[in-house]
């Protein structure tokens, strides 16, 4: 089996992002968005999934996160598409069910190569210290669009505003980590293809 690494760099005239990622690490990693409460959700996105991650970045920040969140999302797909290669033996289905104190966050994935972002979470707040919470959905739907694979989030409650993002990444690193594993040497579709 090859190795299932991948590294993306993308520059814009709003940011200059690199992202590395390992599909069969150890869940090791080395973030910095710039982005405090960011880089928070990513460890646990890296911690929880097995995946190693490294995300560097740096942006208009002075804008606002916007734009670099949505770039790291961006490299983060396209990362994740090129280390999964040609699908062979992925379990290619993942789902966690994650409390997080007093909120429970459901994620599914399916790398099915079709992206799809269902997102039925409710914030108490519009911020999280000084971060929007509205980036997080345009940052789960940019990497769902980008790594073409299948996200459906549900948070049927919660109050706490953190608690419910932390529950997300963690819930969508348990998930990711199942769906990648390497389970046989076909590929997860009666099509033949992914």
């Amino acid at each position: 089996m090859d190795d299932r690494v991948a590294q993306i760099h993308r520059q814009t005239k709003e940011t200059d992002v690199t992202v590395e990622l390992n599909l069969d690490g150890a869940g090791k990693y080395e973030i910095d968005s710039g982005i405090g409460f960011l880089d928070h959700m990513l460890t646990h996105l890296s911690k929880h999934s097995g995946i190693d991650l490294v995300v560097k970045a740096k942006g208009d920040l002075e804008v606002d996160a916007h734009h670099t969140v949505e770039d790291i999302a961006i490299c983060l797909g396209e990362c994740l598409l090129k280390a999964l290669g040609d699908k062979k033996g992925i379990a290619r289905y993942g789902h966690s069910s994650v409390p997080m104190e007093d909120a429970l966050a459901n994620v599914s994935v399916d790398l099915s190569g079709r992206s799809a972002c269902v997102y039925n979470v409710e914030y108490r707040t519009d911020k999280i210290g000084d971060f929007d919470v509205e980036c997080l959905e345009e940052m789960l739907r940019s990497f769902s669009n980008t790594g073409k694979f299948n996200l459906h989030i549900n948070v049927p409650y919660g109050t706490n505003s953190h608690h419910i993002a932390e529950g997300i990444f963690k819930g969508l690193g348990k998930a990711l980590g199942t769906a990648v594993n390497i389970l046989g040497t076909d590929v997860p579709s009666t099509k033949g293809i992914l």
